[in-house]
């Protein structure tokens, strides 16, 4: 078995959930690799500790059995950047707060590998959007997609912007805020369910078209197909405005067309049978807490 692993910002007192895992691994002599980063911090921890290493450019391939991720919700998504069209299985170990990519908490770390080896789980494939070639965004090059969300928002602004929005070439609307979300099922969690938006099962076929902080109170958020193809394009009293896709962000001028749609691969989620979506939004939504019921 290969697995690989790979953490941001990996506290002191966490590295002894690393080393619980480490161990399982070495029971079923697993081929470990660790991100580069991550592999110089552990040598801190753990002097004797010299596994193969990978960069977001290379060391990874299909070959990859299972992908490990240290850390919360925002280190998931930069994981996504590392596994790109690999068809790599990937699952989070929580060390921070309940999140709703990274469900494991790190107590339980070692059921990450018994629970895989056992076949106690099952693929979950998570769809992502990207930016298409055609938008020549050159900030985004490498790596156009996201899992979670495509925003466009104003910047060094305190006014509004307006967002003309097509869909399939056909003119939907100009929103007039400070920005709009297009979401997938799995962003639909993040961003997009703090600014009102629904939340949706990941395996739906949907993307989601959430306006952040609309002038018209009657601008909701919408539901369209996954196969729609969506063109936005921003205007506003400055010159510029952001995008970012999940945490990478880039600034392009107004005016400038940006093609939206989803990605031709998915991202292939684990999901335990001792852990699932629909228990961990009852978690973190604090379903069914309220006993004035």
């Amino acid at each position: 078995m290969k697995v690989a692993l790979y953490a941001q910002h990996l506290q002191p007192q966490d590295s002894i959930f690393v080393e619980y895992l480490l161990d399982e691994l070495a029971q079923v002599e697993a081929q470990v690799l660790v991100e580069a980063h991550f592999a110089a911090q552990l040598k801190q921890w753990i002097p004797d500790f010299s596994p193969s290493v990978f960069t977001v450019k290379e060391g990874l391939d299909t070959e990859v059995d299972l992908f490990i991720s240290f850390g919360g919700d925002g280190t998931m998504l930069r994981a996504v950047t590392y596994v790109r069209d690999l068809g790599i299985p990937i699952v989070g170990i929580n060390t921070g707060r309940l999140g709703f990519l990274s469900t494991f908490a790190k107590e339980d770390v070692r059921k990450v590998v018994t629970e895989f080896v056992s076949g106690a789980y099952s693929i979950e494939e998570r769809t992502l959007v990207e930016v298409m070639p055609s938008s020549d965004l050159g900030a985004f090059e490498e790596l156009n997609f996201a899992l979670n969300e495509i925003t466009v928002s104003r910047k060094d602004t305190t006014s509004m912007i307006t967002v003309e929005t097509f869909l399939d070439d056909e003119y939907l609307t100009s929103y007039w805020a400070d920005g709009l979300i297009v979401s997938t099922p799995t962003g639909s969690t993040g961003y997009s369910l703090s600014c009102g938006g629904p939340v949706i099962a990941p395996s739906a076929k949907s993307l989601v078209l959430t306006p952040i902080a609309p002038h018209n109170l009657n601008a909701r958020p919408l539901v369209i197909s996954d196969e729609t193809e969506i063109r936005l394009k921003v205007s506003g009293r400055e010159e510029n405005h952001l995008i970012s896709l999940d945490s990478r962000i880039a600034s392009i001028p107004n005016e400038k067309e940006i093609r939206i749609r989803k990605s031709p691969f998915t991202l292939r989620m684990i999901e335990y049978k001792s852990e699932s979506f629909w228990k961990t939004l009852r978690n973190k939504l604090l379903w069914g807490e309220d006993r004035r019921n």
